[in-house]
Formats: structure tokens, sequence, C-alpha cells
């Protein structure tokens, strides 16, 4: 928009018409005080400001909007008579105008100055615009980078933790052995078997990342039973821990359409977190229930819960909650994985999460996801 700033109604009536006829927004004012009043409350691309104006002229108006910080960048043309001499134009440049027209104004003139003005006010704006982009980009590929070492030094962590134990097993086992200890022994095989398993599940994950960063992670669908898979893992997850009651409620009483494998994996890493993240409760609750043409399954637990700005970013790559990160292992991709997964299944997945009352994570898939698509 163009500030026409002037004392003479007939000067601002003939510039508004020329400008407005030519396509651009024109608003008025008819002394500096009013202008500046103005100028407080809206944005302006351009003032043209006649200099000789009674009470407060141009030069002091120039001078009182550069205090403005909202209007620093809006360019000033000055309006002034023919015979204005060197020092007034030298005192209208440092005073904050970038031009000159002379009166009686050459409005062929004024176009072409108006015009080029708005066209350094778009190319200005445009490198503002790429400028803001680009640091923003800066900032993501820092972040980036910083989670990226984050993980790298979290993962090494996790995965020297259980080859560390794997190797300190083993050199108890010769002992036992030379001893035909064989109690001892089937003890310490176990342990190890344990730390192995745990040695694969970090392996698969950080194998799984991969797939999905490069786009392939496989599925093979068919149809399957969900609670014959449910009931597998519950029981294969309670014979692992013997100390922890799993209450199942519902049911779904029919065959689904997906990758078993991937929605077993699924399930078992929401176990296998309300198993972790509850030490001290002895019950995890599953629901699994048909409703319409979706499933629903959630797994709930009675443990430490997360607040909700945790909750918006607990499926995110390479995610920790900060307070439970030094307490509880992992390396902040399970529940990524979980998300791509459910995903492309066509579904969603989510948590409900209360600070101490523990945290309830669900996905739901639709039961024929490939009519879904067709349809």
């Amino acid at each position: 928009m163009i500030l026409i700033v002037d004392d003479a109604p007939e000067n601002i009536i003939s510039l508004k018409k020329v400008l407005e006829v030519n396509g651009f927004e024109v608003d008025t004012a008819s002394s500096g005080e009013e202008a500046l009043k103005k100028i407080l409350k809206k944005s302006y691309v351009l003032i043209i400001l006649d200099v000789q104006m009674p009470e407060m002229d141009g030069f002091e108006v120039a001078e009182a909007i550069s205090g403005y910080s909202k209007a620093k960048e809006t360019a000033i043309i000055f309006l002034s008579a023919a015979s204005a001499n060197v020092n007034l134009i030298t005192r209208g440049y440092s005073s904050g105008g970038l031009d000159y027209i002379s009166k009686p104004v050459d409005m062929n003139i004024l176009l072409l100055k108006v015009k080029t003005f708005y066209r350094i006010y778009e190319q200005s704006r445009a490198l503002n615009e790429m400028q803001t982009k680009l640091l923003e980009e800066i900032e993501f590929r820092k972040e980036a980078e910083r989670k990226k070492d984050e993980f790298i030094s979290i993962a090494s962590h996790e995965l020297k933790t259980p080859m560390t134990s794997i190797k300190g097993y083993i050199q108890l086992l010769e002992r036992s052995l030379n001893k035909e200890d064989l109690e001892t022994t089937r003890i310490r095989l176990h342990k190890v078997q344990n730390q192995v398993e745990k040695l694969n599940l970090l392996v698969a994950d950080l194998l799984d990342i991969s797939k999905i960063e490069s786009g392939k992670l496989k599925f093979n669908k068919k149809y399957f039973s969900f609670d014959k898979i449910l009931d597998h893992i519950v029981e294969i997850m309670q014979q692992a821990n013997p100390k922890v009651k799993f209450i199942k409620k519902g049911g779904i009483d029919t065959e689904i359409f997906g990758d078993e494998m991937r929605i077993e994996q699924v399930i078992i890493n929401f176990m296998t977190n309300a198993i972790k993240y509850a030490p001290d409760s002895d019950e995890v609750h599953l629901t699994a229930e048909r409703r319409g043409d979706e499933i629903y399954f959630s797994v709930r637990d009675f443990g430490i819960g997360m607040a909700k700005e945790h909750q918006q970013q607990i499926f995110g790559k390479f995610y920790r909650v900060e307070e439970t990160s030094e307490r509880f292992q992992g390396l902040g991709i399970g529940l990524y994985i979980c998300l791509e997964i459910i995903e492309r299944h066509q579904g969603k997945i989510g948590v409900n999460s209360e600070p101490g009352k523990g945290s309830e994570f669900y996905f739901t898939i639709p039961v024929h996801p490939e009519k879904d698509a067709n349809s």
C-alpha cells in the first residue's frame, strides 16, 4: 500500500487517481500528524511525502518514521518545489528519503519510480523469505545432526551393554563347566540367551530404521487371526514375565488383512514398554475389539506415565523422554517403527497418558484395507 501525505487536497486527488488507475492501493493523509497515526496502525511499502507542510514538515515526519521499527524499511519519496536547493535535498536524504520528485509532478516519472520501488520491495521480501527458510533449514539440519550424534552414542552404549554381559557370562560358563556344575551352567546359559535376544532385537530395530529410510521395509500381507497371534504373544510374554498379570478384554472374532509378523512386532513393543515403564506394577491390561470396519487394540500400564508434550513427540524418530532416559534403556526408535507399520496398514496409532497414572498405547487398522484402498 502507498501513503500520500500532502496538505493540498488537489495534489492528493490527482496522485491518488493516477496510482489507483495503475493498480496500486492508496491511502492518504493531509498532515504529518495524521500520517504518523496511520503509520502506527498500518504497514506501507512506499510513502510519497510533501516537504512543505505547516506545523510538521516532511523532513520531521521522515525523521519520526525512522524511529518506528515497523516503518524502518518503508521507502520515502519527497515531493518538493522545483526551486529546492542543494541543502534542502541533502536534508531530505539524511532524514530518510530515498528519492525526490519536483512539483509540478510528472506522472510518468512518478509511475516509473513507484514501480521501481515496488520491484525492489518484492525482491527484498523474497530475499528475506529465502533467508528465513535458509536459517530454518540450517537449524533443522543442526538438530538432525545433533539427534544423529546422540543416537549413535546411545546405540553404541545399548549394543555394548548386552555384548559386555555375554562376554562376562561366557567366562563364568567356562568356570562352571570346569567344575562340572550343570545347574549353574544352565542358569548362565539362560542369561546368555536373554542377552543375545536383547542384542538381536536392537539389531532388528536398527535394520528396520535403515529399511524405512531407504523405502525398503517390506510387508507380506494376508488374512490372519488377530486373536490367535495375540494369545500366542500373551503366552510367551507371560512365561518371560511370570510376576506380571496380563488381563485381556474383548476379542476380534474375524480374520484381518495385514502383515502378521509386523502387527505382532507392534503388539510386542507395546507390551514390552508397558512392563518396562511400570516396574512397580503387576498388571497390564490388553483390549482388542472390532469397531465397525476397524479393529482397536490397546495396551495399558499403571506406571510412570508421561506429560502431554511428550505424548505429541513420542512416536518421533530417536525421541526419548529426558526424565526417563537414564533410568530406562532404549534406542528411541521402537515406537517410530510401530508408527510406520500401522500407517502402512492404513491405520492410526496414539497414546493416552497421565504422569504417575500410567499410559495406554493403542492402534486401529481397517479389517479389509485392500477394499478401502480400491474404493
